[in-house]
């Protein structure tokens, strides 16, 4: 369940990023640098937050840290997708 959750979170926010960076462009390129400082401070503390939470509520501790290895990965490759599609 918490891989699904994990999945769609960073799909949602890869995808926000990648269109925000658009709209940016297109209606106001001198904020380019604002926006994507701002999604990743965002990023980060959706992550952070997500990750926290299952660890905390994860019994096993093996399993919890298992999962913050695999979703750290995850986060690593959606940043380094959406940055190749965008720059």
């Amino acid at each position: 369940m918490e891989y699904i959750l994990a999945v769609l979170l960073l799909s949602l926010l890869g995808t926000a990023h990648v269109m925000g960076f658009d709209f940016v462009k297109k209606h106001s390129p001198t904020y380019l640098a604002q926006f994507c400082l701002a999604m990743t401070v965002i990023r980060l503390v959706l992550v952070g937050t997500l990750a926290g939470i299952v660890i905390l509520l994860k019994e096993n501790r093996e399993d919890a840290m298992m999962f913050a290895i695999i979703y750290l990965i995850m986060y690593a490759t959606t940043v380094v997708i959406s940055l190749w599609l965008r720059h």
